[in-house]
């Protein structure tokens, strides 16, 4: 038997068993914090608080004063914030408060002076001052009723009764009879009517709104312009108040008051203005009237027209008549008649320009026939011979009676002026000074 000791031996090499690996607790390793997403930003997300409660430690203690701090901070912050917009709020408040006030003040202001052009405006232009309101609106802004101007005038109206004796081509004479109305302008008995109220009148009387008579004589008129003033013999009446026709603007409502038919002793009629400046040919006279749809009829002539004030502005004159038409009547404009008032009472006629010839209208309307010129007259010193025709006088052309009627109205006595004749196949230019028309030679 061999002896092994001394043999070297091979080391046995045991196998190993693989084995599983043996799972272990995964050991927690502290979460770093995480970064923001904004480089810039003052905040970082904290790690989760442990699980497991731990014993405050000595570093804790400042962060919990810190955070205090920090919570006081912001609530400053807040305050002041706050107070910042309330501030600025307050201001703002203020300064727009401000300038609405300033804004109101200016549109005050601005509307004050434009109601103050508009009053001046209404005083100079539309506003009529006769008591109606703008444009001619029917409504009176500061005027009376109908009603209270017909108690405040009816004592002042009368109606005039004319008796008269006419002869016809076989010398028969025939007494007429006719009435009309006129008004009072003064307390001693002066009354303005129409010449034609009163022409031819043998007799003359006036029936006051008491149904009183009064005998009445004529002061004076103007036939061209169909205006008379008469006069009876009684104080203590109550006239009427003149007003101002040129005021009037088409439209402004008027009313008449008269003596329609002879019977209806003071009646009331309201209408408007319908058109001014109105020629209308009366007896180959031109007369300006206003027009007016006031119902205006026989026994109505020679009556007042009144504003809404209660203030006269026409003379009740005439009405168109005619099929099929309605509402058409005239008025003389008191501005018209005023002076020849005043000239009355203070002379007794009316002065006007005066030229001393008998002239006619030509059938063709070329002119004016001259048939008689009177001798040592201002249409004899001019050079008018009888024969010629009147073509012009002045500026105006005189084709008809009523257009040199029309044209003579624009002079005065006294004045010069030329005067255009056709004669002997030419016209000729003449130069004629007037006289005063008066009842020596009227």
């Amino acid at each position: 038997m061999e002896n092994n000791e001394n043999i070297p031996q091979e080391p046995i090499i045991e196998e190993s068993i693989p084995q599983e690996p043996v799972a272990q607790e995964p050991v927690a390793e502290p979460i770093a914090p995480k970064a923001s997403p904004f480089a810039d930003s003052p905040y970082v997300m904290e790690a989760p608080a442990s699980t497991q409660p731990q014993a405050p430690t000595a570093a804790s203690k400042p962060r919990k004063e810190g955070r205090g701090r920090k919570v006081l901070k912001t609530l400053l912050a807040s305050v002041l914030i706050v107070a910042l917009v309330a501030v600025s709020c307050g201001f703002t408040a203020f300064c727009v408060n401000r300038r609405w006030e300033d804004r109101n003040k200016q549109t005050t202001l601005a509307l004050q002076e434009q109601i103050e052009e508009l009053k001046q405006e209404i005083k100079d232009n539309s506003y009529t001052g006769n008591g109606n309101s703008i444009s001619g609106t029917p409504v009176p802004v500061e005027g009376l009723t109908p009603g209270q101007i017909h108690a405040q005038n009816k004592n002042s109206v009368v109606g005039i009764a004319n008796q008269g004796i006419t002869t016809n081509i076989f010398g028969q004479t025939t007494e007429t009879a006719s009435s009309g109305s006129g008004f009072i302008i003064s307390e001693d008995g002066y009354i303005v009517t129409n010449y034609h109220v009163i022409e031819g009148a043998t007799t003359l009387t006036v029936i006051t709104n008491n149904e009183e008579e009064y005998p009445a004589t004529v002061v004076g008129y103007d036939d061209g312009n169909d205006f008379a003033l008469i006069k009876i013999d009684v104080t203590g009446l109550t006239p009427v108040k003149l007003g101002s026709s040129d005021d009037l603007i088409v439209g402004d409502q008027v009313v008449a008051i008269g003596n329609p038919l002879g019977e209806m002793t003071n009646s009331l009629t309201v209408g408007y203005i319908s058109v001014k400046d109105r020629d209308v040919t009366i007896d180959n006279s031109i007369i300006n009237m206003l027009q007016t749809d006031t119902a205006i009829n026989p026994g109505n002539s020679g009556g007042p027209l009144f504003n809404m004030k209660g203030e006269v502005i026409g003379i009740t004159t005439a009405k168109y008549s005619g099929t099929a038409v309605e509402s058409i009547g005239f008025a003389i404009p008191i501005d018209d008649v005023s002076q020849m008032i005043d000239e009355l009472l203070e002379n007794g006629y009316i002065s006007a320009p005066y030229m001393g010839i008998q002239i006619t209208t030509q059938t063709d309307g070329i002119g004016v026939y001259v048939y008689s010129v009177e001798a040592n007259s201002p249409a004899a010193a001019a050079g008018l011979r009888k024969g010629d025709i009147i073509v012009g006088l002045g500026s105006y052309e005189t084709p008809t009676l009523a257009s040199l009627d029309k044209a003579l109205r624009n002079f005065e006595p006294n004045d010069t002026t030329t005067i255009q004749v056709y004669r002997n196949r030419q016209v000729l230019e003449l130069t004629i000074t007037f006289g005063a028309k008066n009842p020596s030679n009227s």
